[in-house]
């Protein structure tokens, strides 16, 4: 196997300032398909121009993470891909081991790389060294296995963002697909940092909102509505005390914060489709 094997994804939303950073790591000899989530061309141009091996689509709207990656996907001849987000740096090897890993495992449904910014929950990275078969990793980096990945279908593209990478673990694991973290395989995500800095706060609310919507949808979807209803309860409650709290208090971030997180519950509760997008004027 060899890098004409894998095929790099990467979804962004006016990623200028990091997805650079995120090139860089990549092999040249790598097949690299960016979607970017707005109508920049002054972006498409500077990668087309500094990376031949980059080929840019923009999507001239906001897609959210897996309707945008299933765009990319869709494009992939090769048999495995590498989904990362924009605020990811490859270590060293990365691509290597991640072939090491194959030749070990050929029928898997996903592989996920280490970070050592993110945890995951019963899995101890300096104790546990050795790769480890899970219900669902995070997307932040996947390696996937196109064959796999087409069995089960892509991306559920009722999600904008959350939940979706979990959703697409779930169906895999419903067709007895094996997932995978292998600590060999390293990466950097820096976490929360896809985007320009000055989207900040707009990229906070949009995160709040669609954390809630899409809680509610995956449970709904998975085990139905009363479940879901009382999985999201506790944090409608929550969410109302700390948005009367905040509005007293006079703070207007945290108001608006739990102002979209109630918005979000009300919107899944009434069955609306996730709707809520980034201000970005």
């Amino acid at each position: 196997m060899s890098n004409q094997n894998i095929t790099v994804v990467i979804a962004s939303f006016h990623s200028s300032e990091k997805i650079i950073e995120c090139l860089n790591s990549i092999d040249q000899n790598i097949k690299v398909i960016v979607i970017e989530n707005s109508n920049d061309q002054n972006l498409k141009k500077k990668i087309v121009s500094d990376y031949k091996n980059v080929e840019v689509i923009l999507s001239e709207s906001n897609l959210g993470y897996g309707c945008a990656n299933n765009l990319g996907l869709l494009k992939v001849k090769t048999n495995y891909a590498l989904i990362i987000n924009p605020d990811v740096i490859l270590k060293k090897n990365a691509i290597t081991n991640f072939f090491l890993t194959v030749k070990k495992i050929p029928n898997f449904g996903i592989i996920a790389p280490i970070s050592k910014n993110e945890k995951y929950q019963n899995f101890n990275l300096k104790l546990d060294n050795q790769l480890k078969e899970v219900e669902n990793v995070k997307g932040f980096a996947m390696f996937l296995n196109m064959k796999s990945i087409k069995e089960v279908g892509f991306f559920d593209t009722n999600f904008f963002i959350y939940f979706e990478e979990i959703d697409l673990c779930k169906r895999l694991r419903s067709k007895n697909i094996k997932i995978y973290i292998d600590p060999s395989i390293e990466t950097n995500h820096l976490g929360g940092a896809s985007h320009n800095a000055r989207l900040n706060t707009q990229m906070e609310l949009s995160r709040n909102w669609h954390w809630m919507w899409s809680s509610f949808y995956f449970h709904k979807k998975h085990y139905g509505y009363v479940s879901a209803f009382l999985k999201i309860l506790p944090k409608f409650f929550s969410s109302v005390i700390k948005f009367l709290y905040y509005s007293i208090m006079s703070n207007t971030l945290k108001k608006n914060i739990y102002r979209c997180r109630l918005q979000g519950i009300i919107n899944s509760l009434l069955l609306k489709k996730s709707s809520y997008r980034p201000n970005i004027q």
